[in-house]
């Protein structure tokens, strides 16, 4: 790899005698790596864990697999699994990822929440957005809210709300040239003091949404300390009622520069690509009696209660738990305790359950990808072959005849979304956008 010749200088000058291992690591294969998905009810044992890292293991997975489409794995390569498991939310707490596509660290975050609590995943980018809110929906939570919108507009609307807010920043993207070789040429000598303006931009935005005694984790995948030492200097200085929570080293992290409490992973040292984080928490007094958020009100006609109850009665053990709503013709579950959201860009707006069609309703794929086979009355196992033919498109022959209604279909026990069954005939509801 061809790397900037200022680039290659400026980290000779900060790495001293390990610059020589580090630059040559850039003429090595990037790490693949994956996550499981706890909130799967059917898990599998996989092979080659990474070490203290709960549900990470090394390797590739297929994005055409039933591991992938089902949601029971999520590829995530190793440092970067690091952000959420260092941000570590207790269940039940209100969570936000401000940069969050295209999701990596999302559904990380949500795996320790376990569909508790409420974490809003925003995104600036309406492109991205549209990849988050695809995978979010794979990994089957129900607690999300996907935004679309700027840091400004969020903190009007989430002012002093978050117990845990985890930014994982724009930046000059120098932990990714590995994996992405183009990344490196757009950089320059500059360029990590750009980043940092923007970075302190956001955070500002984001100070405003942190309750008293809430937590910040700051992260970036570059090693500019200017992005990464410097900004966190600039943090405790302007922000006096924050303290920097020491970060154990697992697995080849190091101290920060000048900072032994942040972490660094260089992939001469770690077993992965670039990442730098840093764990803050705010000293503030958090009042006994926390501000109770109304929750949004149901706005259903009495024909579509009507037809959730039928489809509810005949097909779900367990209900999703929230606040029904209707955008449209279209049927979603709330997360509980939500503000007024009405003047936000939305993605997602918690758990879509289906559609109101002609005095019928219809479920959706999110809601099969988001309930477990416990959860649900009536589900129909699918072969692996079944399963290649689904995912295609096509309807399914079955050798015996069912009762005519509607299915979880399961591919290795796990939940691939709704579909009708007439007679002895799976009709196709895979969405279209989403066969191979």
């Amino acid at each position: 790899m061809t790397l900037p010749k200022d680039f290659i200088e400026k980290y000779q000058e900060i790495l001293g005698a390990q610059a020589q291992e580090f630059l040559a690591s850039f003429e090595q294969e990037p790490v693949s790596a994956f996550r499981t998905n706890p909130l799967k009810k059917a898990q599998k044992v996989f092979p080659e864990s990474i070490p203290r890292v709960p549900w990470g293991h090394y390797g590739k997975i297929s994005g055409k697999s039933a591991d992938h489409v089902t949601g029971l794995v999520y590829s995530q390569e190793p440092a970067a699994q690091m952000v959420a498991q260092i941000a570590a939310p207790q269940k039940g707490m209100r969570v936000l990822d401000l940069a969050a596509a295209p999701g990596g660290k999302t559904t990380h975050l949500l795996s320790y929440l376990g569909n508790t609590g409420l974490l809003v995943s925003n995104e600036i980018s309406k492109k991205r957005s549209k990849i988050l809110v695809e995978n979010v929906e794979r990994f089957g939570a129900q607690n999300v809210l996907v935004t679309n919108e700027s840091p400004q507009r969020l903190a009007k609307t989430f002012r002093d709300y978050f117990d845990l807010i985890v930014l994982d920043a724009p930046c000059s993207g120098e932990g990714m040239f590995r994996k992405d070789p183009d990344a490196s040429r757009y950089w320059h000598k500059n360029y990590p003091a750009e980043c940092a303006s923007l970075q302190r931009e956001i955070l500002v935005e984001a100070m405003k949404m942190l309750v008293p005694g809430g937590r910040l984790v700051y992260s970036t995948c570059t090693w500019s300390p200017e992005e990464n030492e410097m900004v966190v200097s600039w943090l405790l200085e302007t922000y006096d009622t924050l303290d920097l929570i020491p970060i154990r080293k697992i697995n080849g992290m190091v101290d920060g520069i000048g900072i032994p409490e942040v972490a660094r992973m260089y992939p001469h040292l770690f077993k992965g690509e670039g990442q730098f984080i840093a764990h803050l928490q705010d000293g503030r007094q958090l009042s006994a009696k926390r501000n109770k958020i109304k929750s949004a009100t149901s706005r259903l006609s009495q024909e579509q209660k009507r037809l959730w109850q039928d489809f509810s009665k005949d097909n779900l053990i367990t209900e999703p738990s929230g606040t029904l709503q209707t955008f449209g013709d279209e049927l979603y579950c709330l997360p509980a305790e939500l503000p007024d959201v009405s003047k936000l860009r939305i993605a997602r707006n918690g758990l879509h359950l289906g559609t109101f069609k002609k005095k019928r309703f219809e479920p959706s794929f999110a809601l099969g990808l988001a309930l477990t086979s416990d959860q649900v009355k009536r589900s129909v196992a699918l072969t692996d072959q079944q399963f290649r033919s689904y995912v295609s498109g096509n309807p399914l022959a079955l050798n015996v005849t069912y009762l005519n209604g509607w299915y979880q279909l399961l591919v290795d026990g796990n939940g691939v979304g709704f579909a009708k069954i007439v007679g002895s005939t799976i009709k196709n509801f895979f969405p279209k956008g989403l066969r191979f």
